[in-house]
């Protein structure tokens, strides 16, 4: 029996059951019958632009019910779109919409036609959402995600974390992040209620903090961030309906992650690992009562998904060891549009798993003597400083450690006498006394000589960040050489 798709679902939860609840924005619910209504106003309207053509068009993902349904009405029609965030600057926007041969750029309330090159090249396959790499090393890369990998991990993760009717569903995370395959539209697949975190309202504390208890979340997924804001906030008390906690996409202090389990008492505590091209690969269950002493494991894969570690050398990795993880995964992109992926994309090297296409996550991993991954890095983040080769996300990882550090990022800058050395940006916690003298003594207790930066800047704003969320290093380092 052939498997309903995502829009099909939808539809028929519109139609069977109309007056549900979709979605919760901003104290407002809107049910599965009036979010297909705004959908097929969003559809018209697209037509009318596009003179009845089902062409692909550039999305400005400005989160909202009315945001939502411009991406349902590409999915009605069929029609590719490239999700962007509201925040790239316009530039890199019509670059990337152009790239992937669209001629307009959409928003839910406006609309610019773009000049579309002859020739662009579309994606091979059937394909609905584009989205784009973070950009925290260079430009945006698109990744086409085939109809049939969303299909699959939509419906891996509404029978991991029983997702439907009945069920409502954190979203923190940008429209244009993959994690809204998970919160956003596999609930939405399989009828449950996505409570949506308002950009605007995403970093003050009080309102997360109601906004859950208002709406009885059952499954939250979110960055550290957003774990990080709830601890501080909650002093003490407890979210009791949470059933399932998830955290990915970046590296959870572990005093943080500590504090998880008295806050949401009743939820089994998750760190996910994933890319942007290959969406989840990795999962591991955080038991309460043996918090690991360092970083959280990686955990084992999902299901039909293969994991190696491969040596500098380019041979696997078979036993404890550092390498760089590749994943193979049922929910992957086929390449970059254009192919601009070099050897990102691939077979393993040596011939090992010849019928299999893996992926290239350029993270460092650890593997020990147990066989648990942990993350290490990225191997684009491995600097010589005196000889000595540093990893600048360890650094960041133990400056992070520090109870009064927020953010923090670190960078290679030119040095007059050594060639090169770090420097690190960091934000400390409002009234905090932090010092560098402080800093130095925190990083001597973990670090070697060489991996203590050179220099330190405090400051007590947040720092700069690219459109998917991640520290944009590169106008970190403008920002503190102009």
């Amino acid at each position: 029996m052939p498997q309903v798709t995502l829009i099909e679902a939808f539809v028929a939860h519109a139609r069977r059951r109309p007056d549900a609840p979709a979605l919760v924005w901003r104290q407002e619910e809107i049910s599965y019958g009036r979010l297909h209504q705004l959908a097929q106003q969003q559809r018209d309207r697209l037509a009318a632009l596009t003179d009845g053509a089902a062409d692909p068009v550039a999305l400005l993902a400005e989160k909202s019910p009315h945001g939502i349904a411009l991406i349902v009405a590409c999915l009605l029609d069929g029609r590719r779109f490239l999700l962007l965030a509201p925040t790239t600057p316009p530039e890199v926007q019509q670059s990337l919409a152009r790239q992937a041969g669209c001629a307009l750029l959409v928003s839910p309330d406006a609309d610019r036609r773009l000049h579309r090159p002859p020739g662009a090249e579309a994606p091979a396959g059937e394909v609905s959402f584009m989205l784009t790499t973070s950009g925290s090393t260079g430009t945006p890369k698109i990744v086409p995600l085939p109809d049939g990998a969303v299909d699959r991990f939509t419906r891996w993760a509404h029978e991991q974390f029983d997702l439907g009717p009945g069920r409502s569903v954190l979203n923190y995370a940008p429209l244009n992040f993959d994690l809204c395959l998970l919160d956003v539209w596999a609930t939405l697949r399989y009828g449950g209620r996505v409570v949506l975190v308002d950009p605007a309202q995403a970093l003050h504390p009080p309102h997360l903090v109601e906004l859950m208890r208002r709406n009885r979340v059952h499954v939250v997924q979110a960055v550290p961030l957003f774990y990080r804001l709830v601890v501080e906030a909650q002093q003490g008390s407890s979210f009791t309906d949470p059933e399932h906690v998830i955290f990915t996409g970046d590296t959870l202090p572990r005093r943080y992650l500590g504090e998880l389990p008295s806050l949401f008492p009743h939820a089994r505590i998750w760190n996910v690992y994933g890319c942007t091209e290959t969406n989840d690969s990795l999962m591991y269950e955080v038991d309460p009562a043996r918090l690991p002493d360092g970083p959280v494991p990686l955990g084992n894969p999902l299901p039909g998904v293969t994991a190696v570690v491969v040596n500098a050398d380019g041979t696997l990795l078979t036993g404890p060891g550092t390498g760089e993880l590749y994943v193979s995964t049922p929910f992957q992109a086929e390449d970059y549009l254009g192919g601009t992926a070099g050897d990102r994309f691939g077979c393993v090297p040596n011939g090992a798993y010849p019928d299999r296409r893996f992926f290239r996550s350029g993270d460092l991993v650890r593997r020990h003597p147990d066989g648990e991954l942990t993350l290490e890095g990225r191997t684009d983040f491995q600097v010589k400083i005196r000889g000595t080769r540093v990893n600048t996300q360890e650094v960041e990882r133990v400056l992070l450690e520090h109870p009064d550090v927020i953010e923090a990022a670190v960078i290679v800058v030119p040095d007059p006498n050594l060639g090169r050395s770090l420097h690190a940006v960091l934000r400390r916690t409002p009234d905090s006394t932090l010092d560098s003298l402080v800093l130095r003594r925190h990083c001597a207790a973990s670090l070697s000589p060489t991996a203590i930066p050179a220099t330190l800047r405090i400051t007590d704003e947040p720092l700069p960040r690219t459109s998917t969320g991640k520290v944009d290093r590169t106008f970190v380092g403008v920002r503190e050489s102009s």
